[in-house]
């Protein structure tokens, strides 16, 4: 692409990106997602594509996109239109929904997660219109926000649409020292709510040294999950945990230090946990399960106080899963775990699961994609073998289809792109390096 095709690209990218995120396509509260889906699609069609959008018996339609290239190489294309809740609103310095540009960023929310990506590679394919190395196949789902509860229905549904010779999840960008990001492998996840109610309604907080209280109990029961290490209590919990490879182990010790300084600069951390640095930060980040809590509550939380012992609490909790861990047999054993220690007694409701999956760092397309970042940055690519996260789609798509697929660095994000919180944004710079990096990988692939 000569340099005015890249410019323009540029250019069409931010119109996208605009277009996309007026459209406040919530997963979890469904709104605006046919409507985007609609705009999405129509995108696709105004770009050469032939289009269609898929469904599992349930939930959000997803977008379906097939372009021919000059070579029949199949490239599949992952993203998703759906984007996080944009509460708490009073924390937004502009309005969610009204992307608006300022000192070089476009806030909105889904700017980030993950409108720019599907804006950036549809206006990159579109300056190469007539002259696309290779075939593109593009699935754009809208429920990956809330885990992608019917995504293994629909490929499931429609392998053959889904064929292809590799896949581009959704995507890496560049670490803070410039060096480019490649992620082979996503956590896998067990999201569950954990409910108390001792009580048939909040009792007057004088009664509180014979009344049982609510808050109490999930506080007692939450301390017996994890240690203050990290390390997760529940009895057999890394029994099938499969040990990193020596070359994933290399991955990670060769990989870029600037994570550690990202961390510190995006959330203010000042010490991490257990005292973790260097090396043992980066590989905790990938090999290590977790036990996390996302959110509790209980009684009164207003101005002032209100003196009551509350009859119900609830925790939300993630836990991310690493090769071989399967979220079913988890979730068997959190229940025996709260059995064993008199905590029958509480519900507990999955509100997600996904599988952990990785393409092999040996794979073929992962050296080709590798080679690209690095002739580009003219330095190492940074491998994670395991990103920290989870991808729900990655293990649908390894089970259903067996595409390898990968995160590149064809994104427009970075380490302070507040994903999932208020002002989130991208840095208008970063499209450039994106878009460069997108048509170097295409013009490999179709050679």
């Amino acid at each position: 692409m000569a340099d005015e095709g890249a410019e323009e690209a540029e250019r069409e990218t931010v119109e996208i990106l605009e277009q996309l995120c007026r459209q406040p396509s919530v997963s979890v509260e469904g709104r605006a997602l046919q409507e985007t889906a609609d705009l999405v699609e129509a995108l696709l069609a105004e770009s050469g594509f032939e289009t269609r959008q898929l469904r599992a018996e349930a939930g959000a339609p997803s977008v379906w996109g097939e372009l021919r290239g000059r070579s029949d190489w199949t490239l599949l294309l992952y993203n998703h239109y759906d984007v996080q809740p944009a509460d708490p609103i009073e924390l937004w310095d502009s309005p969610p929904f009204e992307p608006t540009i300022r000192d070089g960023r476009l806030y909105a929310r889904g700017a980030a997660d993950n409108k720019a990506q599907i804006a950036l590679r549809l206006a990159t394919i579109r300056r190469l219109a007539g002259d696309l190395p290779v075939t593109i196949r593009w699935i754009i789902e809208g429920e990956e926000e809330m885990a992608s509860p019917n995504f293994d229905a629909l490929v499931a549904s429609h392998v053959d649409l889904l064929r292809a010779d590799a896949c581009l999840w959704e995507g890496d960008s560049l670490l803070m020292d410039g060096t480019p990001e490649l992620t082979l492998g996503v956590k896998g996840a067990l999201a569950v709510r954990l409910d108390v109610e001792l009580l048939s309604g909040d009792a007057h907080s004088g009664a509180a040294a014979v009344v049982p209280n609510s808050a109490w109990r999930l506080v007692e029961l939450l301390a017996t999950l994890r240690d203050p290490s990290g390390r997760v209590l529940l009895d057999g919990y890394y029994d099938s945990v499969l040990e990193p490879t020596p070359a994933q182990r290399r991955a990670v010790s060769e990989g870029s230090a600037s994570v550690e300084d990202e961390l510190r600069t995006a959330y203010g951390v000042a010490k991490f946990l257990d005292g973790a640095q260097g090396e043992t930060l980066r590989e905790r980040l990938s090999f290590a399960p977790t036990a996390n809590i996302a959110g509790i509550h209980a009684g009164y939380s207003g101005p002032g106080i209100k003196t009551i012992t509350p009859a119900q609490a609830s925790a939300w909790l993630d836990f991310r899963l690493v090769p071989d861990q399967h979220p079913d047999a988890m979730l068997g054993l959190l229940r025996t775990h709260l059995d064993r220690r008199g905590f029958a007694d509480v519900r507990i409701t999955v509100v997600a699961k996904a599988e952990p999956a990785v393409t092999p760092l040996d794979d073929p397309f992962a050296a080709r994609a590798i080679a690209v970042a690095e002739r580009l940055a003219g330095r190492p690519a940074s491998i994670v073998p395991i990103a920290a996260g989870t991808l729900p789609v990655v293990a649908s798509l390894a089970r259903h289809v067996g595409v390898p697929g990968l995160a590149a660095p064809d994104n427009a994000v970075y380490y302070g792109s507040a994903a999932h919180a208020p002002n989130e944004n991208i840095r208008l710079a970063d499209i450039a390096p994106a878009i460069r990096y997108l048509v170097a990988l295409l013009d490999e692939l179709g050679s």
